[in-house]
């Protein structure tokens, strides 16, 4: 029995992009089955947390052995991002690595700010490997009540 295949004319070229994303030795990009990429993979990102309470909202970012000089946040056209570096020990002489699995390198994060930020208050501090960004709400995302008198 003969079967159909349909032919895709991306498939080669998503192909040779894999191809040369191994040969260079990039991370690939995360496809769902469809192909269309979800998300493209960095070295290696920092796992972050986002609080919001009446005030502000939160963002915790585990930067841990990275130092303070090593990293930035910026805010620009409504996006926050935090970028910086964690750099690989220099190998010594006299040490033998038999296992490496942490991550290193260049890191991006970025994130859309909340409908009711105020960007250009934004203030960030960072302390035993944590950096904590606090994004305050502007007038208009603080909750008002409003009192209703009925006739």
């Amino acid at each position: 029995m003969n079967a159909l295949i349909r032919w895709d004319p991306f498939k080669e070229m998503d192909d040779l992009q894999s191809r040369f994303t191994r040969l260079f030795g990039l991370t690939p990009a995360r496809t769902e089955n469809g192909g269309r990429e979800l998300m493209t993979i960095t070295e290696w990102a920092p796992s972050v947390d986002i609080i919001e309470d009446e005030k502000e909202w939160l963002l915790k970012a585990d930067l841990p052995e990275v130092s303070k000089e090593n990293v930035k946040v910026t805010v620009e056209n409504g996006v926050l991002s935090i970028t910086g570096e964690r750099k690989f020990e220099k190998e010594e002489k006299d040490k033998k690595y038999h296992r490496i699995e942490r991550s290193y390198g260049n890191f991006l994060r970025s994130f859309t700010l909340p409908d009711g930020a105020d960007g250009s208050k934004v203030n960030a501090e960072f302390k035993d490997g944590v950096l904590k960004v606090h994004l305050p709400k502007g007038e208009k995302a603080k909750p008002k009540a409003v009192e209703v008198k009925v006739a």
